[in-house]
């Protein structure tokens, strides 16, 4: 049970991630618009273009597991600032803190699934898995 529910786990982490790549490639515009309500004007072009770099690698890593590890490390170093920029709760005004302040403790919740699994690799039912099981019969 403890390898499907890996599995599991796996697939919704990396869907959430990969799915933001798709939204970031296809309101690639929109973003750097938001990133300007931000105050991130410093090279958006690259911060876009990595961003969804390390959402992609990330994500299909840890989907295949492959790598977990890295793909975790990937994830994180994307999803942790962006949190922290995005759901300042404490300096929102009234009206939106309490959504932002909820909004911020899922995004943590998720980047503790992220440690777990840096932690923990991918279990089982993986690509890496697969690999070490075809190549110690050869």
């Amino acid at each position: 049970m403890k390898d499907v529910a890996d599995l599991i786990a796996r697939i919704f982490l990396a869907f959430i991630f990969l799915f933001e790549a798709y939204d970031s490639i296809v309101f690639f515009k929109a973003n750097k618009e938001t990133m300007t309500e931000y105050g991130i004007t410093w090279n958006q072009d690259f911060l876009m273009y990595a961003s969804i770099l390390l959402l992609i690698l990330g994500g299909i890593l840890i989907l295949i597991g492959y790598r977990t590890s890295l793909g975790a490390i990937c994830l994180l170093i994307y999803w942790i600032p962006l949190t922290f920029v995005l759901y300042s709760f404490w300096n929102d005004p009234e009206e939106v803190r309490r959504i932002n302040s909820l909004m911020f403790m899922k995004n943590m919740a998720i980047a503790g699934g992220l440690l777990m699994l840096y932690v923990n690799e991918a279990g089982r039912y993986s690509v890496k898995r697969i690999f070490a099981r075809v190549y110690n019969k050869s």
